[in-house]
Order: C-alpha cells, then sequence, then structure tokens
C-alpha cells in the first residue's frame, strides 16, 4: 500500500510513518485505529495530555477511543436475532455495561417502545441478517418503523452497529447496514464504527464491544476477548464447553429414517452429552462442526500440484498442522464468495479473475459463486502455482452447522438428538456433497466422536402456560423440534391442544418418525395431525394445502390463543405458510389482507408466531 500524497495535510515525514505503518495493520487493528478516530472528531475538544504532546497510548483507553467524561450513564442494546446469536453477544455486552455503572435497557427490537427512541441517548444495535437480506423475525417491526415516516429525527442519539452475517450471502450483514445508514439519516452519529462480521464472528464482536465500551469510557475497566464473545453466542450456563470450545461427544446411534426405494437418505443420530453438563430447551440446536469430503480435499491438492504433508497455519493463532488435515478439518472449501475471489485475484494477477469482479458483471459474478466450489475456482482460472501457506490464509474458517433438536431433555437425560438429510446432488459435471449431512450419513459410526455444542434459541420456544394449544408446522426435516416439543410434552403432562402439519414426499418410505407421532396420537400427547405427501398424487399437495383445507378449524384454534410454529425451508415453505395463514385470516376472520398481516405481526411480539427457518 501506498500513502498517495497530492493534495495531503501530512508533512513529509508523516507521509513517510503512515507508508511504514498502513500495511502492516491487521484487520482488528484498522478498527481499532477507525474507532479512535470516529471517537476523537466527535469530542468536545481534543485531550489535553495528547495536545501537550503526551503519547498518544497514554491518553487513551487500551481498545483505542478516547475517553469522553460528558457521556449519561445509560445505555439500550436492542437486538434483532433469528437463531440466538445476536442475542447473546447483546446479552454479553449489556453485563459489561451494567459492571460499570451504567443503566442498561436489554430488549429484542420487537419488544421495544419506539415512541421512547427519542429520549434514548446511546443505542447499541446488534442484528443479524436473515435470509436474502432481511430482517429476523423479531427486528421487523423495528426496521418497518426506522424507514418509515413515523421514525424521528435523532440528533441527540449517539449509536453503534454490530451486524452479523454470512459472506456466501449477496446481501451480507444487509439488515446491520440498513439500521447503520438509517440512523446517521436521521441525524444520530455514530459513536463508534459499524463492524460487519462473518460466521466466524467471534473475534470482530469483541473488538467492535472493546470500541463500543472505549467509546463510552469504560475500556479501562472492562475489555472483551474473542472468547468471551463466542461463548456469548451461546447462553450462559455451567458448563465449560460452547461454540469456540466444543465438546467431543460420542455418537450412539446414526439410523437411516427413509424406507427402501427412497430417494431420500435421512439420518436420525442420538449423541451423549454425558460428561459435558451441556443444557439444552426443545427448540434449540446443536452445532456440529464437520469435515470436508475427503475426496474433494485429495482433488484439490492434486490439482494445485501440493504436497498434502507440507505444514501450513490451521487458525489465524499461527497454530500449524498439514495441508491435508487443516483442508479437511479447518477451512471451509465448498462455498465461493466474492471476498473470497478478491483475495484469490490478489494472489494470481496474471489470472482473468479481475475480469469476473469488475463492476458491470455483478450478475456473472453471482452466477458463478452458486453452485462452485474451490476446485472449480482453481481449475476455471489456472490457479495452480500458489503456494499452500498463501492460498489457505485467504479461506475462511469452516463453519458449525446448526440442527434443530429432536429430543426432549426430559426425555433422553445426557442425550441429544438430530434429524439431518443428506444433500447430494450433481453440478458442473461434478458430484457435490453436503458438507455435514453427508459427513454423518457417510462417515460417522456409533462410537465415534462429534465436536459439538448447544445453540440456544429464545426465539423458538414452547408457551410457558401448559393449556396454550399449539399447531406445528414442519415438513421434512423440519418436523424435529416438534418431536422434541412432543416428547416435552408427554414428559411434563401438559394438558393443551396440538396439531401437526406434516408433509414429505412418499407416504411408505419418508413418514419419518411415524410409528411416534401414531403413539402420540393413541395417547392423546398429539391432538391431531394432518399429513401432505406431495408425490403420492397427480397434484403435488404440500403442507399449506393441508392447513387451506382445515381453515375454520384453525382460526378457532388461532382465536382460542394457540400458538403457530414453522420450522424449514425459509425460502418457499415458510414464505408459503406465512401467505396461508394470512389467506385464513381473510377467509375467516373476514380481515382485510393488510389487518391479516398486522394480525401475524402482532402474533409475531406476542411470541404466539415463531419460526425456525433456514
Amino acid at each position: 500500500m501506498e500513502l498517495q500524497v497530492t493534495n495531503s495535510p501530512f508533512t513529509q515525514e508523516q507521509v513517510e510513518l503512515l507508508g511504514r505503518l498502513l500495511p502492516t495493520l491487521t484487520d482488528s487493528q484498522r478498527i481499532w485505529l477507525t474507532g479512535y478516530l470516529t471517537a476523537l472528531q466527535g469530542a468536545a475538544a481534543v485531550p489535553a495530555t495528547v495536545a501537550a504532546g503526551v503519547p498518544l497510548a497514554a491518553a487513551i483507553s487500551p481498545a483505542g477511543i478516547a475517553s469522553s467524561p460528558a457521556v449519561p450513564k445509560e445505555a439500550t442494546v436492542l437486538f434483532g436475532s433469528q437463531t440466538g446469536n445476536s442475542q447473546g453477544l447483546a446479552r454479553k455486552l449489556a453485563k459489561k455495561l451494567e459492571k460499570q455503572g451504567f443503566q442498561v435497557t436489554l430488549s429484542p427490537m420487537s419488544d421495544f417502545k419506539t415512541n421512547t427512541l427519542k429520549k434514548v441517548r446511546n443505542l447499541l444495535i446488534v442484528a443479524s441478517t436473515h435470509g436474502e437480506g432481511e430482517p429476523p423475525d423479531n427486528a421487523l417491526s423495528f426496521h418497518e418503523f426506522l424507514h418509515g415516516k413515523r421514525a424521528p429525527q435523532l440528533p441527540d442519539l449517539q449509536f453503534s452497529v454490530l451486524a452479523l452475517g454470512d459472506t456466501s450471502y449477496e446481501f451480507f450483514c444487509q439488515t446491520g447496514k440498513d439500521f447503520d445508514e438509517r440512523l446517521a439519516q436521521l441525524g444520530a452519529k455514530r459513536l463508534a464504527p459499524r463492524v460487519d462480521c462473518d460466521v466466524d464472528f467471534d473475534e470482530p464482536a469483541a473488538e467492535w464491544m472493546n470500541l463500543v465500551l472505549a467509546a463510552l469510557g469504560e475500556a479501562s475497566a472492562v475489555s472483551v476477548s474473542p472468547a468471551e464473545a463466542g461463548s456469548a453466542a451461546t447462553i450462559d450456563t455451567e458448563s465449560e464447553y460452547s461454540r469456540t470450545n466444543p465438546f467431543r461427544a460420542e455418537v450412539l446411534e446414526n439410523l437411516n429414517l427413509n424406507g427402501r426405494g427412497s430417494s431420500r437418505e435421512t439420518r436420525h443420530l442420538e449423541i451423549s452429552l454425558e460428561g459435558s453438563n451441556l443444557k439444552y430447551e426443545p427448540g434449540d440446536s446443536l452445532g456440529i462442526y464437520p469435515e470436508n469430503h475427503s475426496r474433494l480435499v485429495d482433488e484439490l491438492i492434486a490439482v494445485m500440484g501440493w504436497q498434502p504433508d507440507e505444514p501450513v497455519a490451521v487458525n489465524k493463532s499461527g497454530d500449524k498442522g498439514t495441508l491435508r488435515d487443516a483442508l479437511l478439518r479447518h477451512y471451509e472449501i465448498t462455498v465461493l464468495t466474492k471476498p473470497l475471489l478478491e483475495q484469490a485475484s490478489k494472489l494470481a494477477p496474471g489470472s482473468s479473475l479481475k475480469e469476473l469482479l469488475e463492476a458491470g458483471r455483478e450478475q456473472e459474478l453471482r452466477a458463478y459463486l452458486h453452485g462452485r466450489d474451490l476446485l472449480d475456482l482453481v481449475q476455471d482460472y489456472s490457479l495452480k502455482g500458489i503456494p499452500a501457506g498463501e492460498f489457505v490464509s485467504i479461506l475462511r474458517k469452516l463453519p458449525s452447522r446448526l440442527y434443530s433438536i429432536a429430543s426432549s431433555p426430559e426425555a433422553y437425560p445426557d442425550e441429544v438428538h438430530i434429524t439431518a438429510r443428506a444433500v447430494r446432488y450433481e453440478s458442473q459435471g461434478r458430484k457435490r456433497y453436503g458438507v455435514c449431512s453427508v459427513h454423518l450419513a457417510e462417515r460417522v459410526q456409533p462410537g465415534d466422536t462429534l465436536p459439538v455444542f448447544i445453540q440456544h434459541n429464545p426465539n423458538f420456544k414452547l408457551p410457558d402456560n401448559p393449556d396454550t394449544p399449539v399447531i406445528m408446522v414442519g415438513p421434512g426435516t423440519g418436523v424435529a423440534p416438534f418431536r422434541a416439543f412432543l416428547g416435552e410434552r408427554e414428559e411434563t403432562g401438559a394438558q393443551g391442544k396440538t396439531w401437526l402439519f406434516y408433509g414429505d414426499q412418499h407416504f411408505a418410505t419418508d413418514f419419518l418418525y411415524q410409528v411416534e407421532w401414531q403413539r402420540w396420537l393413541k395417547e392423546g400427547v398429539l391432538t391431531r395431525m394432518d399429513v401432505a405427501f406431495s408425490r403420492d398424487s397427480d397434484k403435488k399437495v404440500y403442507v399449506q394445502h393441508r392447513m387451506l383445507e382445515k381453515s375454520a378449524e384453525l382460526y378457532k384454534w388461532l382465536q382460542e390463543g394457540a400458538c403457530v410454529y414453522v420450522c424449514g425451508d425459509e425460502k418457499q415453505m415458510a414464505h408459503d405458510v406465512h401467505a396461508t395463514l394470512e389467506t385464513i385470516l381473510v377467509q375467516e376472520g373476514g380481515l382485510t389482507p393488510e389487518e391479516a398481516a398486522d394480525y401475524l405481526s402482532a402474533m409475531q411480539q406476542q411470541k404466539r408466531y415463531q419460526r425456525d427457518v433456514y
């Protein structure tokens, strides 16, 4: 990096110093410096110690932002969270602030009273992005309010945003970006710059928290480590194991739930948690760190001309391992992202990869990224010759995969069950494999161990009142959490009515957990069940069609206060089910489409309509 000096306000000596410093900065150090400059610019005056020539390190807090004693000792921490990560991080920040004497309001965005926003002075937002750039369910109302005509001007507000996302999606961290840009448009001032996090969010989340604490004048007393931020994503428990320190759990059973002749393979795994002290509730998920397919790893090494035993870094700390082990267990090689291609183009400046990244070719880039992996990339753009150590340095950490838990801890103490459908398909003339699902289906046997953790999801929980009616919609593997729900209600003796809508392809081969549903129906744990097997008739029938057929009864349950739970595919099924609920409200309740939409929004705010969709 060369500092451009044209019209520069710096002296030649300063230019030379900056020219030596800037190329050496890590991402976290750049965030550190940006936060310091942002806070310094917003301060009423430069601290006297800096003006007097005292060394910068003595004049600022450890996290790098000048202290501002005039900041009020109150803070509002709002989170928008679908799976619990944002909520856990928000809770961690709130606890840090409370320890420093702040009066903290911690709330999901759905519960925040928007008419009090003008009274807030320090607003800290932690928001994930759901689906294709959409706010998570409990952020929808606040997002709509802030971007609507009723949003007030906020000249007295200081704010900062932590955005969680996944760079494999086109609209990376879009919800956090929306909040950040809109608050600035409304006249609010950034307390610290927005930080965008990929799936491996521990380090940037910790950096952001430290920037915020420093900007509020509290960094000399507290700081957050990446390990703390990572463990915050799993709600505090007595266990030492977390997302950043997974437990090696023994697999007790690994069964194929589909019958002979099915085109699908759905695995039921029973996993021991004995000795971990890990606790979960129905509605939570199990995180698993998988391994990449050995065939893909070996092909990649061969095409690049690397040596499998070559030592390379396996993490940001610089720990070493063999190249083959690093590609098997530590780095993601099955997903391409725009940031990855940008880094790869720098390692191979002579390739035509830069052309694909040029402005105006976004649609072509989007098409290329879809369904291709690292082996495609290195073959399509002739990247052979890049040293292995340099190449792995641009790869992101192999992320965990989350599976909705299919068991009740009351029914199966010290165990956790999951339901995983093996993903296999062909693309670009090659066989492709779902990283975790095929790992579980093909290479995990009873007696083997898996690195696991519990991902708590406070946004997908049974009602507190056991007499509340429950409607569950879960086609395919989306039925997993409802096995946990009913197992829990059986053990606790809950008396509320229950109704399950389940669907798959064929009754004879794809009716997952059929024997258990039938037993629960017979014993009254499950009040009623409607099924849809889409390939057993000329016309495809899905769960939403069964819901419409039973619309009058379903509406009656809603009027009785039933809670609705939806689990499964977000892109199609969840949208179709949502539209069906709106149709039922219009058809049976006489509401207008706008009133039906408001009815469902109110249900979401009341936690009567919850979704675990992916």
